[in-house]
């Protein structure tokens, strides 16, 4: 049986990347962002990324390099990057509570492909550490993979 996009069983990923200041790191992740820490010490933090398992990991001295930019839809997305699909109005609520708090946007949350075949919400920004971080959402699911 095919599983069709909208009934669609995600297993968490798992993604570790470097930071340069845990402190930080905790404070946009669990703070800002709002996702529950689990076990950590004195060099990394797991966190929950609306069910999926990233942890930070502590690198002293990290010099993140200007990220390449591929354009898209007018735009110049930073790679690499990472993030998650939300649903519509978590993705709002998202978008809303980061401009109060007055995030640095990478690009500003907007309506990527408006009117055409995979049409969705996005936005892109930076942790501390300058990891870019891309969120995005489909009022239609079904259109994530739409060609």
């Amino acid at each position: 049986m095919q599983v069709e996009p909208t009934e669609m069983t995600i297993t968490p990923f798992h993604l570790a990347f470097p930071v340069d200041d845990l402190q930080a790191a905790r404070q946009f992740y669990g703070g800002l962002l709002q996702c529950p820490e689990g076990r950590s010490s004195d060099t990394w933090i797991d966190f929950d990324l609306f069910g999926h398992q990233i942890v930070a990991h502590y690198q002293d001295g990290l010099q993140q390099k200007n990220a390449h930019r591929n354009p898209v839809d007018g735009h110049d997305v930073p790679v690499p990057h990472f993030g998650v699909v939300l649903p519509w109005e978590r993705w709002q609520a998202l978008a809303e509570r980061l401009q109060e708090n007055k995030v640095d946007f990478v690009i500003e949350p907007y309506i990527r492909f408006a009117g055409e075949v995979g049409e969705q919400a996005t936005m892109f920004f930076c942790d501390p550490a300058g990891n870019a971080l891309e969120f995005k959402s489909f009022r239609d699911m079904s259109q994530l993979f739409a060609k």
